[in-house]
């Protein structure tokens, strides 16, 4: 019952799906169930990709497709972690390093945070429409990386604010958890590899994954030298962007 309102509450903060639970909910340390809640965004898109490719088979439709494809993904979010890629893209231009939160704190969005969405829409639409097999397989791995990139950064590196969104989420964490959804994700990989008998993609889809989830993170933690939950979405945004990109040339 804990886990399953753990769930919940995790669905309500990185979602717009419309919830209604009863009661109170908890939402320290559900950081843990991001990965979990990937894989859902990751098969729901999979699945109104897979309805648009029936309805209309023929390749021309392909963009049109990808584009409505990611968009949902983006409507499923509230755009939340596209706008946290945004704010640290304006942060990272700021050459005074301590005026940096700062203008990530800034609602307002410069040229820098407006290149950086329209940059991350374009990649992910160009490499969704590029990979013509095992879209399902492909949007739901990467999605679920994606989340499990900030929920390591969220353990692995110190919180920059006082206060924020994204302070509660260090709170009943623990680093063998973080570990345990990574064995648990190459697990996933690695049964759906063996049963569609395409170990290459299986292996493919676990190396890129989880080599930009970890490897983003790493990356603005020593421009920033910590994490504030705009590089958290950061990090799932360009993960997801990056990813794509990469396994489209495989």
């Amino acid at each position: 019952m804990q886990h399953w309102r753990k769930f919940q509450a995790a669905l309500i903060f990185y979602t717009c799906l419309p919830l209604h639970p009863q009661g109170t909910l908890d939402f320290r340390g559900i950081a843990l169930y991001a990965p979990l809640i990937g894989i859902f965004i990751g098969v729901v898109i999979a699945a109104f990709d897979l309805c648009l490719g029936l309805l209309k088979p023929a390749s021309e439709f392909i963009y049109l497709r990808s584009l409505l494809t990611i968009l949902l993904g983006l409507l499923i979010t509230g755009g939340l972690h596209l706008d946290g890629a945004m704010d640290t893209a304006d942060g990272l231009a700021v050459t005074d390093p301590h005026r940096r939160l700062e203008v990530m704190a800034d609602s307002n969005t410069g040229a820098f945070g407006a290149i950086a969405g329209i940059t991350i829409l374009l990649l992910k639409v160009i490499a969704l429409a590029a990979i013509k097999d095992q879209r399902v397989w492909v949007l739901t791995s990467v999605w679920a990386w994606a989340r499990w990139g900030q929920l390591r950064a969220i353990m692995a590196y110190p919180y920059l604010k006082a206060i924020g969104k994204g302070k509660f989420h260090q709170e009943d964490l623990h680093h063998w958890q973080v570990w345990l959804v990574a064995i648990l994700l190459m697990a996933g990989n690695c049964a759906v590899a063996y049963f569609n008998k395409s170990l290459y993609l299986g292996i493919g889809l676990t190396v890129i994954g989880f080599s930009f989830a970890w490897l983003i993170g790493a990356w603005l933690n020593r421009q920033l030298s910590g994490q504030t939950g705009d590089t958290y979405g950061a990090i799932v945004e360009w993960t997801e962007a990056l990813s794509l990109v990469a396994i489209a040339y495989l």
